[in-house]
């Protein structure tokens, strides 16, 4: 079952690195970015691509079993 949640928990990763990158208009991506926009500023989407990659490397980690 680990395999299916860390597979999961990177797709996730993913999604936030992509959205990032493309400065996507998506309704999720979008109530992300507004939050983050109160405190990094125009930053907040460099944040967005250094958090999608640590949590494709959490899901990587977790669907191994390293972390459990």
């Amino acid at each position: 079952m680990n395999i299916i949640y860390g597979i999961l928990i990177a797709l996730v990763g993913v999604y936030i690195l992509i959205s990032a990158s493309l400065r996507s208009d998506a309704i999720p991506y979008r109530w992300l970015v507004a939050r983050s926009k109160m405190i990094w500023g125009l930053k907040a989407y460099l944040f967005h691509q250094i958090s999608g990659c640590v949590i494709i490397i959490f899901g990587i980690l977790f669907a191994v079993g390293v972390i459990s």
